[in-house]
């Protein structure tokens, strides 16, 4: 430390940074970070100062978001790692165990029931820093409830400015789903991710009165309870303080402690919230429907004994407790559970196509492990990160598109090392073209409801890193493509040096590893352009699926390349072939597969006019 700067060293020849921080004690032998910086000018501008007593006013974590997907990417190997309780025990390892990290604070909480708060221009600052610093990628998990016009988003400016260094830019695809168009962070420069399952639950037993079984899930750290008396949250609620929207959902201040104290609660829908709301009425333990449908459960650890059931096993419970005169549950401890299947299946939250911005881009543009996700936790925070919650972890289970960026971006870091020649946009085409479209049981990928997922949950699939090293042929694009893309939507004014082209490329052309078209109007023709990155002499031959009610052409329908690094091209003309319902979109696919082990696989995504 000098002059309050934390000056890190220097292990990468093209590391320019000297980074500033507070002074805090550095543990770090190894020099796995190599910088730390904060932002908080306009946080400041727009909220006052930051309160100390929810921040701390430097680069480090008092949240546990920021550790979480750093040690995503770059933990260590830690034997015997687990969440509170011991679930999920196992070796924990980020995924490049020997990447260097830079941090670059610009989240900022202003109270304790606020939101974080993330500025623009915090955020462009950031960026300006990383770039100058000279990063190779930037795993950016933050997301917002809509997209933005790209001249008005800060994430997508800033990235684009990486991209013109050709710096690798992993965004959050957020947390609004099922929502249709709720996917954010859509600009064609930066990758996208939604967020899927593993193959692992916390699988916590619940035994009614009557022997019935009903399976909850849970990382709440519990013995078995005893038999104890098991009330719904309708019956034991304050009179007036609910409403016909509220009732038995345990919502703050709404159950009564003379009717609640020593029973079991059934709340219609909860999460940790709902736990301390029956914590707080004196309840001894609780059973919550999952606020979502389907299958998926984000996962805490309550204050207090509790699991959670599926939606469709809540009538069960329901109807269990109204025709039973001394309704009794007891509550058995969760365990891990590995090998689930099928797995992977889209998170219920995560956010969904089609792009708000341009819906002739797909996105998200991949999908990655997001749900009940363990990594390290900093121990300034509670794992629930809740004010009444005294516990101290060092590892915690979390979920969201946070979660599953990290993912992305470390296989972005590892190609980087292996390709150090390979573009951003040539990275981004190697995973979305080795993606999967089935789970663990070679079925295809469903959502959290067990329907069909599309190309608007997980667009091109789910990632698969060993298969990315080698994927045969690239979409590649340069920055000044990008720009060309930027004029047909009026926005290449984000450098002022470009001049727009007299004849502007629709959208649809940019040289992207998926097809979509928005509103087609019988018949449109675009052109694509692939790398040979696999070996010398080869021959690729194109299959196509294409939408429903839609007729798909390629040609040339073979592409022969002679050696590596060569370019061919193809056209695409997709046309409208039956009558079909107007703005709905519907999906297809083509891949080039050269007969020995590489497939190029492409989404398309097509609606009419």
């Amino acid at each position: 430390m000098k002059n309050n700067t934390y000056e890190a060293g220097l292990p990468l020849a093209d590391w320019n940074s000297i980074s500033r921080c507070t002074i805090i004690t550095v543990h770090d032998d190894d020099q796995k970070i190599i910088g730390a910086r904060y932002y908080l000018k306009h946080y400041e501008a727009e909220h006052g100062p930051v309160k100390e007593k929810m921040e701390f006013r430097s680069p480090r974590d008092k949240n546990g978001h920021g550790t979480h997907t750093a040690s995503t990417i770059g933990g260590r190997r830690v034997p015997n790692a687990s969440s509170l309780g011991g679930f999920a025990n196992g070796t924990a390892s980020g995924g490049a165990p020997l990447v260097r990290l830079a941090i670059y604070k610009v989240c900022w909480q202003p109270d304790p029931l606020d939101e974080v708060v993330c500025p623009d221009g915090d955020t462009l600052a950031a960026f300006d820093d990383a770039i100058k610093d000279g990063v190779h990628v930037i795993s950016l998990s933050i997301g917002s409830n809509t997209s933005s016009p790209y001249a008005e988003d800060g994430t997508a400016i800033g990235s684009l400015h990486a991209l013109k260094r050709d710096i690798i830019v992993v965004c959050s695809a957020g947390n609004s789903g099922p929502t249709p168009s709720s996917v954010s962070n859509v600009a064609p420069w930066l990758i996208s991710v939604g967020a899927s399952s593993i193959d692992r639950i916390f699988q916590s037993t619940i035994v009614l009165g009557n022997g019935l079984i009903v399976q909850g899930r849970t990382v709440t750290p519990f013995r078995k309870t005893k038999k104890y008396p098991l009330v719904y949250a309708v019956d034991v609620e304050i009179p007036g303080k609910t409403t016909n929207l509220t009732t038995g959902g345990c919502f703050p201040g709404t159950l009564s402690k003379k009717l609640v104290k020593g029973e079991v609660v059934f709340c219609w829908v909860g999460f940790i919230s709902q736990a301390l709301e029956v914590r707080r009425a004196g309840g001894v333990a609780a059973i919550f429907g999952n606020p979502y449908g389907g299958k998926g459960v984000d996962e805490s650890p309550f204050l207090l004994p509790g699991t959670t059931v599926l939606q469709n096993d809540r009538a069960t419970i329901v109807s269990y407790i109204l025709n039973n005169e001394n309704p009794t549950a007891t509550l058995f401890p969760g365990r891990t559970i590995i090998g689930t299947g099928p797995a992977p299946f889209m998170a219920p939250f995560t956010a969904l196509g089609p792009n708000g911005i341009e819906p002739n881009i797909l996105k998200p543009d991949i999908t990655a492990p997001g749900l009940n996700i363990l990594a390290a936790w900093t121990e300034a925070s509670p794992p629930t990160q809740l004010l009444q919650d005294h516990r101290v972890v060092k590892y915690n289970i979390a979920s969201g598109t946070s979660m599953s960026c990290p993912h992305v971006s470390t296989v972005a870091a590892l190609l980087k090392a292996i390709h150090p020649d390979w573009s951003s946009a040539t990275i981004r085409s190697s995973l979305m073209t080795t993606a999967r479209r089935v789970n663990n049981v070679q079925i295809p990928i469903t959502d959290a409801a067990e329907n069909i997922a599309t190309p608007f949950h997980y667009g091109a699939g789910h990632f698969q890193p060993s298969k990315a090293v080698d994927p045969g042929l690239v979409y590649d694009a340069s920055y000044t493509d990008y720009l060309r893309f930027l004029s047909s939507s009026g926005t290449a004014f984000l450098d002022s040096s470009f001049k727009c082209p007299k004849h502007v490329p629709p959208p649809s052309n940019l040289n992207y590893p998926s097809l979509a078209i928005a509103k087609l109007n019988s018949t449109m023709t675009v052109s694509r352009t692939v790398t040979n990155v696999g070996t010398g002499n080869s021959t690729y031959t194109v299959s196509i699926v294409p939408p429903p009610g839609y007729t798909v052409e390629i040609l040339p329908t073979k592409l022969y390349f002679s050696k590596i690094g060569e370019k061919q091209s193809f056209s695409i003309t997709v046309k409208v072939a039956a009558s079909i319902k107007k703005t709905k979109f519907e999906f297809g696919w083509f891949a080039w597969s050269d007969g020995a082990g590489h497939v190029v696989r492409s989404p398309i995504v097509v609606s009419a006019a």
